[in-house]
């Protein structure tokens, strides 16, 4: 197909920290290591060997009780459960790794901002500017009650805020200049007080003196990731977003919301470039479509239509199991996640199906329609970069670590013939490879609303 968008594509892994899709535990052909070190860092070898951006980690911050107002249904299946703190997980991954970044979930609904800045501050030393963090708002009330609350708050009071979180970590992350570290032996200067200083916030959700307890971190601030598809999550993430991962049941649908988000980045002063936008797509590979669509089928059985219903219910907060299984999904006030909620009324609407075929589909939904040969997959995926749908993809795995394998074995190589992906990695830190510069000093005044 005739290239119509010069430069290359990004690729990044979604990972959770245990069972990965409802389906995915099951496969004959997936590890069960979810507590070993071992388990991470071979998918981690993995990736960077495929010379991918990073791997990043989903997490909550509970067992959910969506369906049913129980945790049954999602113990049952290992829907949402069971979780590791992603934080050392990613550890483990770059302790073996050199060029691959890494990133991990951490809520602004149940942290606070000097632990978040002084967490990630760390890991992008430790990992010599390869740290990512997924800013979340957390989804579900299941969190909220471990914390002391009995309900998540609005959408508008969470991203609310994650505003007033993300200028507070900003705002300890440059609390030191450039330069502060002296080092200087001979006369005794460790650092210059005079590039160290107090932030002194006081906010609505917020009071820090500052400053931040080490030195301004070799990216400045880690690669911002965000996922944020409602009206007021598309706002924060142009305003402060590095890397934007959405998902979308059809290219049309990616095409409108990357055009929309590129502009709202402009719009508030940003280079639209400098905003990665990552559509999740889950390639299911053979050596014939054939072969491809089999597996895609041996995949689906795997996943029982209840267990399917109870990850939507965990995703969007809402309690299906109230609704007539066998009719059409009613109209819903959604408090989870709104883009997987808006991706499944366009498959409903195009499909006519109930509220239990949603669940089946659901469950073992393979993103971005990415099943086939690998020049299949590959068509496909400049067909979305050229059109403006997407700046690189988010692979999830129908089952780890064999199906990130089977990508980087056959559908990379395709990729880069075709002069789509890199072969070498171009930079020493994951900005540099994401090509999303280093935040000057101060930027973050630019990202209030």
């Amino acid at each position: 197909m005739p290239r119509t968008r010069p430069g290359q594509i990004h690729l990044a892994a979604f990972m959770n920290a245990g069972p990965g899709g409802v389906g995915s535990w099951r496969h004959p052909d997936a590890e069960s290591g979810w507590f070993s070190p071992a388990f991470y860092q071979k998918v981690g070898r993995i990736l960077e060997a495929a010379r991918f951006d990073f791997v990043f980690f989903a997490d909550s911050l509970g067992i959910p009780r969506s369906f049913g107002n129980s945790i049954e249904n999602h113990v049952h299946y290992g829907v949402g459960t069971p979780r590791l703190d992603p934080i050392p997980v990613i550890a483990q991954i770059a302790a073996v790794t050199k060029h691959l970044g890494v990133g991990a979930t951490l809520s602004t609904g149940y942290q606070q901002p000097f632990n978040a800045a002084r967490t990630f501050s760390s890991l992008d030393h430790l990992t010599d500017g390869r740290a990512g963090w997924n800013v979340v708002t957390s989804f579900q009330d299941a969190e909220a009650l471990n914390f002391g609350n009995e309900k998540l708050p609005g959408r508008t009071e969470r991203y609310q805020r994650a505003d007033e979180f993300l200028e507070v970590t900003a705002r300890l992350w440059d609390s030191w200049q450039d330069g502060a570290l002296k080092l200087d032996k001979a006369s005794g200067d460790f650092a210059d007080p005079a590039k160290v200083a107090s932030i002194d916030h006081q906010g609505r959700h917020f009071q820090v003196q500052g400053p931040l307890s080490l030195p301004r971190a070799p990216q400045g601030y880690p690669v911002i990731i965000q996922a944020g598809s409602s009206p007021d999550g598309r706002d924060f993430a142009a305003r402060w977003a590095d890397v934007i991962f959405c998902s979308h049941a059809s290219i049309d649908s990616a095409i409108a919301f990357y055009a929309d988000v590129k502009s709202l980045a402009a719009k508030h002063g940003r280079d639209p470039d400098h905003v990665k936008i990552l559509p999740a797509v889950t390639p299911i590979v053979g050596a014939s479509e054939e072969e491809a669509e089999a597996r895609k089928r041996e995949f689906e059985e795997l996943v029982p239509a209840e267990a399917g219903l109870a990850r939507l219910s965990y995703h969007i907060d809402v309690d299906l199991s109230q609704f007539d299984l066998d009719e059409p999904l009613p109209p819903l006030d959604v408090k989870g996640v709104y883009g997987h909620y808006r991706e499944v009324l366009e498959v409903a609407a195009r499909e006519n199906l109930t509220v239990r075929q949603l669940g089946k589909w659901y469950g073992a939904r393979t993103e971005g329609d990415l099943v086939g040969t690998p020049a299949l997959i590959a068509d496909r995926m400049e067909e979305w970069f050229d059109r403006h749908a997407a700046d690189g993809f988010m692979v999830v795995p129908t089952h780890v670590p064999t199906a990130f394998e089977q990508f980087a074995e056959h559908v990379v190589p395709e990729l880069q013939r075709r002069g789509l992906f890199r072969e070498h990695y171009e930079g020493a830190t994951l900005r540099e490879n994401l090509g999303v510069p280093r935040p000057a000093a101060g930027e973050w005044k630019s990202r209030l609303r």
